[in-house]
């Protein structure tokens, strides 16, 4: 059952007392007007508990804004929601058209830093490499859009959009992702189920980062990284010695670079957050490890740049050249898929925060260690 206002309610009561059940919650469709962000469709998407969330259709069906009873939970670039038709893909050119937003799938084929890299994968004679740009494609590639509703099972709703992003190339990558994402009735976060499959005739190089954006009032001077791992991993040329602890916005600031090796909870999942004990806010995520085994967190306290980012990753902060080096660069075969589970909410209240850290701080403890 939903819980809603301080109780539980069953389909049939709490459908009584509505017109329809938008009244309470539900996903819409709309569109951008004006400006840049002129003809990207959106789903605005509302829990009824005080959550509310944007699915960006046209922008790698990825996750817009996102608030808890109007408190706004990610961080909003100076770019805002832009066409997939400004997107740049080579150099640095992804900040042209970064929105931030709660989650900016970063891949499919490429994320991180770019360069040149060999591409004789794909069997055409005039294509022995390609130039990547940083974080890839994905995020420039509009979705097709399979359907969205609300569904009830019993007394309980789930509120759902699904989506495909396809990011091909003639003689390259034919990737597909589809993505469901679903939130329920009464709660205060969402859930996105992805699948990545080859859909091309030749092996194919994979690459996935989560780019999670945390922003004010979340991110302030009073909050915390609560993260289920030993101390962190510098992986840039700033860095701060009590890194895990957050300032206020500060002038030049350079941003910082940290991979953990995150250790998962007993439901073989894994748990990290920002969060601001004063207000008693946070911002939580939960994943599979085991398909994103690398955690960066991309710290950013500079003026109007003031985010702090959670990133699960298919690989390390290095990259591309780093996991072929290594060997750890994934292909995937004609036809082979992975799948990726990310759940991504609020954590409402003093007594939430306190609970999430304890419980990730007892997961952070050596195998064995009293709690």
């Amino acid at each position: 059952m939903a819980i809603l206002w301080g109780r539980r309610w069953t389909r049939a009561e709490l459908l009584a007392r509505v017109g329809r059940l938008e009244q309470v919650a539900g996903i819409r469709l709309v569109e951008g007007g004006d400006g840049a962000e002129r003809g990207v469709r959106l789903l605005r998407c509302w829990s009824g508990a005080g959550f509310e969330f944007e699915i960006l259709v046209d922008r790698g069906f990825d996750i817009g804004g996102a608030w808890l009873r109007g408190r706004p939970l990610a961080w909003s670039s100076p770019v805002g929601v832009t066409g997939p038709w400004y997107h740049e893909p080579d150099g640095i050119g992804w900040f042209r058209g970064f929105p931030g937003g709660l989650v900016s799938t970063c891949g499919l084929d490429h994320t991180l830093l770019g360069g040149s890299d060999d591409t004789t994968v794909f069997n055409y004679p005039h294509r022995g490499t390609e130039t990547y740009g940083l974080h890839g494609r994905y995020t420039g590639l509009p979705a097709r859009l399979a359907g969205y509703g609300a569904t009830w099972d019993g007394d309980e709703c789930v509120l759902w959009a699904e989506g495909e992003v396809v990011q091909a190339a003639l003689f390259g990558e034919q990737l597909l992702l589809r993505r469901r994402v679903e939130a329920d009735l009464g709660g205060v976060s969402l859930r996105i189920a992805d699948t990545v499959t080859n859909i091309g005739p030749t092996r194919c190089p994979h690459m996935l980062l989560y780019h999670c954006n945390v922003g004010f009032p979340v991110v302030d001077a009073v909050s915390e990284l609560v993260y289920p791992s030993g101390p962190g991993t510098c992986v840039s040329a700033a860095s701060s010695p009590d890194y895990l602890r957050l300032t206020g916005p500060q002038a030049g600031f350079v941003e910082e670079c940290y991979e953990h090796d995150m250790r998962p909870g007993p439901d073989g999942l894994t748990e990290a957050a920002v969060v601001n004990p004063a207000l008693g806010l946070g911002v939580f995520q939960r994943y599979d490890g085991a398909m994103l085994p690398h955690h960066i967190t991309w710290r950013q306290l500079g003026t109007v740049a003031y985010v702090v980012a959670m990133e699960p990753s298919t690989n390390r902060d290095a990259g591309r050249f780093d996991a072929r080096a290594r060997g750890e660069l994934i292909e995937l075969a004609p036809g082979q898929a992975r799948g990726y589970r990310l759940e991504i909410g609020a954590l409402d209240g003093h007594q939430a925060v306190q609970d999430f850290t304890r419980r990730v701080r007892v997961a952070a403890l050596p195998s064995g260690a009293p709690a």
